[in-house]
C-alpha cells in the first residue's frame, strides 16, 4: 500500500490508499455464519421496506401526510442498510478486507447523513401525529402536501449538514498507527482510534452534535406525545382511544429502538472505549431496527395489513374488465 510518510512520521490522510476492516473475530465457520445472518437481515430489510414505499404509493387511501412521511423512513432504512450490508458481507468472505480511502469515507457519508435523516425524521413523525390529533380542524392546512414535503426536505438537509461537519472533520486527521479499522464498516470510534492527532475537537463535536440533534428531536416527540396523552384521555369513545393508541404505539417503539441505540453509540464518553460492544449495537441500528420497522407499521396499523388485499382486490377486478 503506497503511501506519503511526512516528516514526523505520520501518515497522510489524503494519501493513505484504503483501510482495513476487521470485522468479527472468528474462523471461516464463523464469517460464513456472520454472512448468512447478515444476509438474512438484509433481504428482509429489504423485501419489508420496499414492499412498505410500494404499498404506500400505489393505495390512495395511504395517501397521507402520515404515509407520505412513513414511505420516506422506510427509504432512508432500505438506503442506510444498503450502505452498510453489502460491504459487511464482502468482507465475511474475503480475505483481504480492504476497503479504499474513498470508499471509507463515502461510506462514512453517506451512513451519516442518512442516520441522521432518520431521527428528523421520527420527530416530524411525532409532530405530524400532534397536529392530526390534537388540532384536526387545522390539520389539512398546516400538513398539505407542500407543507409535508419541506420537512422532509429539512430532515434530509439537517443530515446532510451533520455528515458533511463529521466526515470533513474525521477524514482530515493523520492516520499513523494503523490503517486496521477495529469494525465492519467505517465509523467515528474506530477511525479516532486510529488518528496519531489529538481528536479532542472531533470527540467534542459528535458528542455535541450528536447530543443537540438526540435532545432537540427527543423533546419534540415528548412535547407532541404529552398533549397526545392529553387528548386522549378527554376521548369518551374506546374505539377512538384503541385506534390513536395503536398508530402513536407503532412511532413510539421505532423511536424508542433507534434513539436507544443511538444514544447508546455515540451520545455517551464511554462510547469510544468499547468496540465489541459497539459492534453489537451497530448491528442492532444498522440492520435489525431497518428490518422491524416495517414490521411495526404493518402489524399495528389495520390500514397498511389491509392494503395488499385491496391492491389485489382492484387488480382483479382490472382483469376481468380487460377480459
Amino acid at each position: 500500500m503506497a503511501t506519503q510518510v511526512h516528516r514526523n512520521g505520520s501518515l497522510s490522510a489524503v494519501s493513505l490508499q484504503g483501510f482495513v476492516l476487521v470485522g468479527f473475530g472468528g474462523g471461516a465457520k464463523t464469517q460464513a455464519l456472520l454472512f448468512a445472518v447478515f444476509l438474512t437481515l438484509y433481504v428482509v430489510t429489504v423485501l419489508g421496506n420496499l414492499t412498505m414505499i410500494v404499498v404506500i404509493t400505489l393505495d390512495a387511501r395511504l395517501h397521507s401526510p402520515m404515509y407520505f412521511f412513513l414511505k420516506n423512513l422506510s427509504f432512508v432504512d432500505f438506503c442506510y442498510s444498503s450502505v452498510i450490508a453489502p460491504k459487511a458481507m464482502t468482507i465475511f468472505l474475503s480475505s483481504s478486507k480492504v476497503i479504499s480511502f474513498a470508499g471509507c469515507a463515502t461510506q462514512f457519508f453517506f451512513f451519516s447523513l442518512l442516520v441522521t435523516t432518520e431521527g428528523f425524521l421520527l420527530a416530524v413523525m411525532a409532530y405530524d401525529r400532534f397536529m392530526a390529533i390534537c388540532s384536526p380542524l387545522r390539520y389539512p392546512v398546516t400538513m398539505c402536501p407542500m407543507a409535508c414535503a419541506r420537512l422532509v426536505l429539512g430532515t434530509y438537509c439537517g443530515g446532510c449538514l451533520n455528515s458533511i461537519v463529521q466526515t470533513s472533520l474525521t477524514f482530515q486527521l493523520p492516520f499513523c498507527s494503523s490503517n486496521r479499522i477495529d469494525h465492519f464498516y467505517c465509523d467515528v470510534p474506530p477511525l479516532l482510534q486510529l488518528a496519531c492527532a489529538d481528536t479532542t475537537l472531533n470527540e467534542f463535536v459528535m458528542f455535541g452534535i450528536c447530543g443537540l440533534i438526540i435532545v432537540s428531536t427527543t423533546l419534540v416527540v415528548l412535547i407532541s406525545y404529552g398533549y397526545i396523552t392529553m387528548t386522549i384521555l378527554r376521548m369518551r369513545s374506546g374505539s377512538g382511544r384503541h385506534k390513536v393508541f395503536s398508530t402513536c404505539g407503532s412511532h413510539m417503539t421505532a423511536v424508542s429502538l433507534f434513539y436507544g441505540t443511538v444514544f447508546v453509540m455515540y451520545a455517551q464518553p464511554g462510547a469510544l472505549t468499547s468496540m465489541e460492544q459497539g459492534k453489537v449495537v451497530s448491528v442492532f441500528y444498522t440492520l435489525v431496527i431497518p428490518m422491524l420497522n416495517p414490521l411495526i407499521y404493518s402489524l399495528r396499523n389495520k390500514d397498511v395489513k389491509d392494503a395488499p388485499r385491496r391492491l389485489g382486490q382492484r387488480h382483479s377486478l382490472v382483469k376481468e374488465d380487460v377480459q
